[in-house]
């Protein structure tokens, strides 16, 4: 074994000595990575020592997605980790897929197998494909660790050659990232996205993971675009076929919370009310503000920016209220003055329709005092406006 052989490095840690090395790792502090390393070299090879301490932060960097119990029982590439997807959201995916009554699946570009392990647990048969060698192994040691040998099959293969006829259903999760970093371009993903349609329209159902940016122009005819974000984050866009045709849903996690678009008129833009909504980041993404606004009675503070405004308190899944006191022509001045008056000195700061930075209102504020309030820069018909509140 020596450094540059990955696929012998990962051979080595699933040895028993390997297996052994790891288990003594798991709660060790990368801050006394070097004297730690020294003491094992000791008693083990130099490579593996090396190898088993690479795995064990990308097992700690990894319990964020996985959870503390999966993390340390399975392997981890460093892009395994970055790319995988986040437990919680391949749960909602492969609830979905069960509820359309997919008993198998074939994951294509399945990474270290975050999909297949959470389709496995929904009781579906999964055929995962990866044409990276070690992304393969590791996708089937995972298999194995969580004790899912018996409903995922792992083959290193081109998706592209991997024949899924007798598969329910198809998910593919093209890469989008290249040697340069994110890849914007659905057609420059690898495959591209007019491959994973067509692959997806052989099937009677099929999902296509893709990145949240995705412009609405480019989903495909027919194609329900669903949008889910875990804990107020944004974190994926996915393509659904064989559900609902030309549908727009947002899902907010945990719950879930599904908002399904209604082709509803913008909202009105009206003045700033008692409470400001800010949407979550899916239903922004999804095109769905004006399903939010009518669940909440409310209007845009300005036409071309997010902000619901509302004289009612409702409380809704799709967006966070605040109570507004006070609303301020945009005047730095003014605004230090009246947080002084208030002994603000925890002060968030949020924008949205301003060219200003929330640090750079922060210096210039000098927030000092026991009291918290949020700030928002932004429009309101047009206007540079501040709107001081604080979180319902």
């Amino acid at each position: 074994m020596n450094d540059l052989d990955p696929l012998a490095a990962f051979a080595a840690l699933r040895t028993e000595e390997g297996g052994a090395l790891l288990a003594s790792l798991a709660s060790y502090d990368p801050a006394q990575e070097l004297s730690v390393a020294t003491r094992l070299r000791r008693q083990h090879p130099a490579e593996l020592v090396s190898a088993a301490l690479g795995q064990a932060r990308l097992r700690q960097r990894a319990a964020v997605k996985f959870g503390e119990e999966d993390a340390r029982r399975m392997f981890f590439t460093p892009n395994g980790v970055e790319q995988s997807t986040r437990r919680s959201v391949a749960a909602h995916r492969a609830t979905r897929f069960a509820a359309l009554g997919v008993r198998s699946v074939a994951d294509l570009c399945s990474g270290i197998g975050g999909d297949a392990i959470a389709l496995a647990r929904a009781g579906i048969q999964v055929l995962a494909v990866d044409r990276d060698p070690l992304t393969a192994e590791v996708a089937r040691a995972n298999a194995e660790a969580l004790d899912l040998s018996r409903l995922i099959e792992v083959r290193c293969a081109d998706v592209t050659e991997v024949d899924t006829s007798s598969y329910d259903a198809v998910f593919v999760d093209p890469a989008r990232r290249g040697g340069r970093g994110r890849i914007f371009d659905p057609e420059a993903y690898s495959p591209p996205l007019s491959w994973a349609v067509g692959a997806a329209r052989t099937r009677p159902h099929a999902a296509l993971k893709v990145a949240p940016g995705i412009p609405h122009e480019a989903v495909p005819e027919g194609a329900e675009a669903e949008w889910i974000s875990d804990g107020g984050d944004v974190k994926e866009a996915v393509l659904w076929f064989g559900t609902a045709p030309s549908a727009v849903r947002a899902t907010l996690l945990p719950g879930p919370h599904t908002l399904t678009g209604r082709n509803l008129p913008d909202p009105p833009v009206r003045p700033a009310g008692r409470y400001l909504y800010e949407p979550d980041g899916a239903a922004i993404r999804a095109h769905l503000v004006a399903e939010v606004a009518e669940g909440v009675s409310g209007g845009l503070l300005d036409e071309t920016i997010a902000y619901i405004t509302s004289d009612e308190l409702h409380s809704t899944p799709y967006a966070t209220p605040y109570e507004i006191t006070d609303e301020l022509p945009f005047n730095m001045k003014k605004l230090k003055a009246l947080l002084r008056e208030r002994g603000v000195g925890n002060l968030t700061v949020k924008k949205r329709g301003s060219a200003v930075e929330p640090e750079e209102v922060r210096r210039k504020v000098k927030p000092q005092g026991p009291n918290a309030a949020t700030v928002f820069l932004t429009r309101v018909a047009g206007a540079p406006t501040m709107l001081i509140g604080r979180p319902l």
